[in-house]
């Protein structure tokens, strides 16, 4: 069986339209981890925002693109600053993308803590760490590295 193609239809735009007010305003509504993100348009330079998801593992913290290389994704690539927003808490943070080896702990505990995303990855939580390493190249991760507070 293979995962799921991620397309941005209308149910996916109805919940991230519901979910940002929520979190702007601090309601934990995308999940324990779930924040705004904020990054810089690639070719725009217009800020854009989308809810995303947090996750620690190995002792730091992680952005996952679980849906593949989205916009934000792309935005990172190009300007490696992340914009975490909930409620009045924000914090702005520079960002590494991961190799595969240093990417696949972390998608297995992204798929295991979110659930939600796990028809989009061919690798199941249960799966040894290996077969997630398979996935990195389809699900881009990101170290949030150090603050600019």
């Amino acid at each position: 069986m293979m995962a799921r193609e991620y397309r941005l239809g209308t149910l996916r735009k109805t919940v991230n339209a519901l979910v940002k007010p929520l979190l702007a305003r601090g309601v934990p509504a995308a999940g324990k981890g779930g924040v705004l993100l904020t990054t810089k348009g690639r070719k725009s330079g217009l800020e854009r925002t989308t809810p995303v998801n947090v996750v620690e593992a190995g002792g730091d913290r992680w952005l996952v693109a679980p849906y593949g290389a989205v916009a934000w994704v792309h935005n990172l690539r190009a300007d490696a600053v992340a914009r975490l927003s909930r409620g009045r808490t924000a914090e702005t943070w520079e960002v590494e993308e991961a190799d595969a080896a240093t990417a696949a702990p972390v998608l297995q505990a992204y798929v295991r803590q979110i659930p939600v995303t796990a028809p989009y990855f061919d690798a199941k939580g249960s799966d040894p760490v290996e077969a997630f390493e398979a996935e990195a190249d389809r699900h881009p991760v990101f170290r949030l590295a150090r603050s600019r507070a």
